[in-house]
C-alpha cells in the first residue's frame, strides 16, 4: 500500500511558495492603471474565480489519489489525455524558462555576478537540489525557507505601502481585463495541483488548506506588484529593493521564491510525461525540464509571459469546466475507453469559445463565461446521451 507522505501543513506550505513569486508580483503590476481600489476588487474577484477552480480540480485528485494528468483520463479516455499531458508539459518548460530568466534578471540587478547567465545557473542548481528532496522530507526545508520568504515578504509590503499615490499611466487596462489576469495565475496551476494533492495524508482538508492559502498569498502578490506601480512608480521590483537597501535580504527574497515555484514546475512536467509512459522517470525528467528552461532563459529571449497565460487558460479552462461536469454531476468515468470523441469535441468548442471571447471585454473576464458555456453544453449533451441510452 502507497504510504502517503505529506501533511496538510505541509501541503499549505507548497502552495504558499507557489504563490510567493516575482510572476504573480509582476501580474499585479498590471492592474495598477485602474487604481488601487478598483484594481483590488479585479483583483479579488479574479482569484475568487481561479481559486474555485483550483478547488475542485485539486478534488478530483483528492478523491481519486490520481495525479492531475491521470485524473484527465476520467474525461477524456486513456490516449486522449495524452493530449493534454504533452500540452502541459510543454507550457511548464515554458513556465521554467520564464520563471529563471525573471529571476536571473532580478538577481543580477541586486548583485552583478557574471551576468544574467549566471544567475540563471545558480537558480537552476538550487531548484535541482530541491527536486533531488524526497518530497517528505521537503516540508522541512520549506517550512524553512517559507519563515524566511514571510518575514522578508512582509519587509517588502511596507516598504511599498509606506508611499503616496505618485504615478500617472499612459497605458490603461479594462476591468474585465484585469479579472482575466487575475484569474491566470492560479488557472495556471489546474494542471498540477493534483500532482501533489494525491501524496497528501489528508487529501480533501489538504485541497481546502492549499486554497485558501494560495488564495490569499496570490492575493498579497499581487497587491504588492499593483502597490508598488501605484505608491512608488517603479514596477521593477528588484530595483525597489536596492533602492530600500534591501541587499542580500531582497536577494534571498528573488531567490527562494523563484526556487519554490519553479519547482512545481519541472515536478509536474516529469508527472505529466510519466502519464504518457513509465519510461520517463518523474524526478530524472523534472531534473532534465529545468536544465531545459535554462538553456532557454539562457539563449533565447524569453521574457514576455503573458500569452503563456492566456495559451493556459485557453487549453485548460474548457478542459477543467467538462471534467468538473464529468465529476460532479454526469458522474462519467471514461478511463476504459482509449478516447472520448464526445469531450474531446466539446474541449475543441471551449478552446475556440474561449479565443472568441479574447476579443470580447465582459466585465468578469473570458475564463468565467467560457467555464459556464463549456459545463452546460458538456452537462446538456451528457444527460441526452444518458436520457437516449436509457430509452
Amino acid at each position: 500500500m502507497k504510504e502517503y507522505k505529506i501533511s496538510t501543513f505541509g501541503q499549505g506550505l507548497i502552495w504558499f511558495g507557489a504563490a510567493v513569486s516575482l510572476a504573480e508580483i509582476l501580474t499585479g503590476t498590471l492592474i495598477a492603471p485602474l487604481g488601487f481600489k478598483k484594481g483590488l476588487l479585479a483583483i479579488l474577484l479574479g482569484h475568487l474565480i481561479g481559486c474555485t477552480l483550483f478547488y475542485f480540480s485539486g478534488f478530483i485528485g483528492a478523491k481519486t489519489r490520481l495525479s492531475a494528468m491521470e485524473t484527465v483520463k476520467l474525461s477524456f479516455g486513456k490516449k486522449g489525455a495524452i493530449l493534454f499531458s504533452s500540452l502541459n508539459a510543454l507550457q511548464l518548460v515554458g513556465w521554467t524558462a520564464v520563471m529563471i530568466v525573471s529571476g536571473a534578471v532580478a538577481a543580477n540587478s541586486i548583485y552583478s555576478f557574471g551576468g544574467n547567465a549566471i544567475w540563471a545557473i545558480i537558480i537552476s542548481i538550487f531548484i535541482i537540489l530541491w527536486v533531488l528532496i524526497d518530497i517528505d522530507k521537503l516540508s522541512k526545508l520549506n517550512t524553512l525557507a517559507m519563515i524566511m520568504l514571510f518575514i522578508l515578504t512582509l519587509i517588502l509590503s511596507f516598504i511599498v505601502f509606506k508611499g503616496n499615490n505618485i504615478s500617472s499611466f499612459t497605458e490603461s487596462i479594462s476591468f474585465g481585463a484585469a479579472v482575466e489576469l487575475s484569474v491566470a495565475m492560479p488557472l495556471s496551476w489546474l494542471p498540477l495541483v493534483s500532482d501533489y494533492i494525491r501524496d497528501a495524508k489528508k487529501p480533501k482538508s489538504s485541497i481546502l488548506v492549499s486554497t485558501i492559502v494560495y488564495f490569499i498569498t496570490s492575493l498579497w502578490m499581487y497587491m504588492i506588484g499593483m502597490g508598488a506601480a501605484i505608491y512608488t512608480g517603479e514596477s521593477d521590483i528588484a530595483k525597489i529593493m536596492v533602492t530600500a537597501g534591501l541587499g542580500m535580504a531582497g536577494l534571498i527574497i528573488i531567490i527562494f521564491s523563484t526556487v519554490t515555484t519553479t519547482f512545481l514546475d519541472v515536478y509536474s512536467a516529469g508527472v505529466s510525461l510519466n502519464s504518457i509512459s513509465k519510461a520517463f522517470n518523474e524526478k530524472w525528467t523534472a531534473i532534465a525540464v529545468c536544465v531545459i528552461g535554462m538553456l532557454l532563459a539562457i539563449f533565447t529571449p524569453i521574457t514576455q509571459y503573458e500569452n503563456f497565460l492566456y495559451l493556459i487558460g485557453s487549453v485548460f479552462a474548457p478542459m477543467i469546466a467538462i471534467q468538473i461536469a464529468d465529476n460532479f454531476i454526469l458522474k462519467k468515468d471514461s478511463t476504459n475507453k482509449n478516447f472520448d470523441i464526445e469531450n474531446l469535441i466539446l474541449w475543441a468548442v471551449g478552446f475556440a469559445i474561449y479565443r472568441m471571447f479574447m476579443k470580447i471585454d465582459t466585465p468578469i473576464g473570458n475564463t468565467m463565461p467560457v467555464m459556464i458555456i463549456t459545463i452546460l453544453l458538456t452537462t446538456i449533451i451528457g444527460k441526452v446521451k444518458g436520457t437516449n441510452k436509457n430509452e
